[in-house]
């Protein structure tokens, strides 16, 4: 009988994080089917000097690369702490993330996307595709 008590016991408390596991796998799975391919991402070419003035961007990678070099008037989030940091960005108008490639920033969009900004785009190739081809570089 301990036993099956200790079970019953396991399963009541591990029932609310199954829940809130259920209701995340419910959120993002919205999310995605109404997200079309090109939502989220903007093109280096597509980065002019009028929306370069009236981007925020936010540089994804770690401060030893920022530092390394960036777009200027980034601003330096990592992209793992977007989401304690979320309060930090802009609630209106355009917010561009970036990494060196892309990838990383795409990861901080997604996860800012799910938490309500959806003003939030990732520059597609990053700031290496920002180097090579963007339509504006101050």
């Amino acid at each position: 009988m301990t036993l099956r008590a200790s079970f019953l016991a396991l399963a009541f408390l591990a029932a609310p994080a199954f829940a809130d596991e259920a209701a995340v796998a419910e959120a993002v799975q919205g999310y995605m089917d109404f997200a079309t391919y090109e939502q989220g991402i903007i093109l280096p070419q597509q980065i002019d000097a009028e929306v370069f003035a009236a981007a925020t961007f936010i540089d994804t990678r770690d401060a030893a690369q920022f530092a390394q070099g960036h777009i200027e008037g980034a601003q330096n989030i990592e992209w793992r702490e977007i989401p304690a940091r979320l309060d930090e960005l802009p609630e209106s108008g355009m917010v561009i993330f970036y990494c060196n490639t892309g990838t990383l920033s795409a990861q901080a969009t997604f996860a800012a996307r799910l938490l309500g900004r959806e003003n939030v785009l990732v520059l597609q190739s990053g700031f290496l595709g920002w180097q090579e081809t963007a339509a504006y570089k101050p």
